[in-house]
């Protein structure tokens, strides 16, 4: 039973996550139709309300995703006994790895998402060094934290089931 639910949450992470890095690359295209005037690095636009939208929208799917894979993840790895043994199965390692690394994309998305988006709030409308691509890396990122969300959920599992 917990295999069929853990396959289920992790299509449902993965459909998050997917939906999250299309609407972040949406977020990019809709930021590059609006009015803008570069000179060298710094950039003088209007903000486009349509890509705050996308990237916000992004933003949040990107965090329920990694909340739903923490919660059916656990931190099984993270048991007092297991910090103190110096013996780690292979497994074991993978799994902390793959939660490690997930982290580390929800941290680097989510900042390059949550940035895109202000730089198009409408309060923002003035000029200055110019943000390119924020909104588009951070919506790749979020297919990485897919990855790393699918790799974490099946080792903590595996390991799991063969304890």
């Amino acid at each position: 039973m917990m295999k069929a639910v853990a396959i289920f949450a992790c299509l449902l992470i993965v459909a998050m996550d997917a939906t999250a890095g299309i609407l972040g690359i949406k977020g990019e295209a809709a930021q590059n139709q609006e009015k803008h005037m570069t000179l060298w690095i710094f950039e003088c636009k209007e903000p486009s309300h349509d890509a705050y939208v996308l990237g916000a929208a992004a933003a949040t799917l990107l965090s329920l995703a990694h909340v739903l894979a923490n919660m059916l993840g656990g931190c099984s790895v993270c048991t007092q006994d297991e910090i103190k043994s110096t013996s780690h199965s292979p497994s074991r390692q993978l799994s902390m790895a793959s939660l490690v690394f997930l982290w580390i994309m929800l941290a680097v998305g989510l900042s390059m998402l949550v940035i895109g988006t202000i730089s198009n709030n409408k309060s923002r409308a003035s000029c200055g060094f110019s943000h390119h691509h924020f909104l588009s890396i951070g919506g790749i990122l979020c297919f990485v934290h897919a990855l790393f969300a699918v790799a974490y959920i099946a080792t903590t599992n595996a390991t799991a089931s063969a304890y």
